[in-house]
């Protein structure tokens, strides 16, 4: 019998919450077995260090919003077989990328800081896609353990990933749920946003928030009429759109102008 190496993994974090990389700790014994069938040779969450390690699969979460970011998530590409990106901030800029929008982000920062001169920020906040070459996406805010579980399994098969796009409005026919758009008169996000969560707001009569960003196929335009026909503001309709993907292509149809 032939013992294989095994793979190499890799856990990165970038500007962002720390939320996605929960999404491995929160596997609880499944992520004792995954580290059974891989090397971990970073992840700081977990003690293992090692920035620059040579890996086979490199997950990033996070936005890249500072200028030492740009040349470490190219050492890391450089370094990485396979990169995939997990999470709203990786994927799209994340909350931070509000400030994309802003005619002088220096304001903000000066804003907040006592000493804004040490703060080293980019003037925006972009997706890791914006700089290197990312083998796929892992899109929601945050991303859940069922996510990162397929794609390690799809990768040592391999096999092509799985990529879901459908609407969050087909997850909730397969599930059965009451529209809360037609129904209730929600400003429900559903029918623009990818499934991934299981429709878990509209499951208990809440609208969607777009967390999983844009699904496959996105009207904003004609969404955000709808909107303006249930009584929101223009600032109102931008604002559903901006709120977690404000950077994300398909979502800025409704910016201000």
């Amino acid at each position: 019998m032939i013992n294989l190496p095994k793979p190499s993994i890799a856990v990165h974090k970038f500007t962002s919450c720390d939320g996605c990389q929960l999404a491995f700790l929160n596997m609880g014994e499944a992520f004792l077995q995954l580290a059974e069938q891989v090397n971990i040779l970073h992840f700081a969450e977990t003690g293992k260090v090692d920035t620059y390690a040579k890996v086979d699969i490199a997950f990033v979460e996070g936005s890249v919003s500072t200028p030492s970011e740009i040349e470490r998530i190219q050492k890391i590409r450089k370094n990485s077989e396979y990169v995939i990106t997990m999470g709203a901030c990786a994927t799209s800029g994340g909350i931070q990328a509000l400030r994309n929008g802003a005619e002088n982000s220096a304001d903000w920062v000066a804003a907040i800081y006592a000493s804004p001169e040490h703060i080293q920020s980019l003037a925006a906040s972009d997706a890791i896609a914006k700089h290197v070459k990312v083998d796929l996406e892992l899109w929601g805010c945050p991303v859940s353990s069922r996510q990162i579980i397929q794609a390690i399994r799809d990768k040592l098969s391999g096999v092509r990933p799985a990529v879901n796009a459908d609407s969050v409005c087909m997850e909730c026919k397969r599930k059965g749920n009451v529209c809360v758009l037609v129904s209730q008169g929600k400003p429900c996000m559903g029918p623009v946003t990818r499934t991934g969560c299981g429709a878990l707001c509209p499951s208990f009569g809440r609208d969607c928030y777009a967390c999983y960003g844009p699904s496959e196929q996105v009207n904003a335009a004609s969404l955000s009429r709808r909107f303006e026909g249930l009584g929101l503001l223009p600032d109102q309709v931008a604002h559903r759109f901006q709120f977690i993907h404000s950077a994300a292509d398909a979502f800025k149809l409704t910016e201000k102008k």
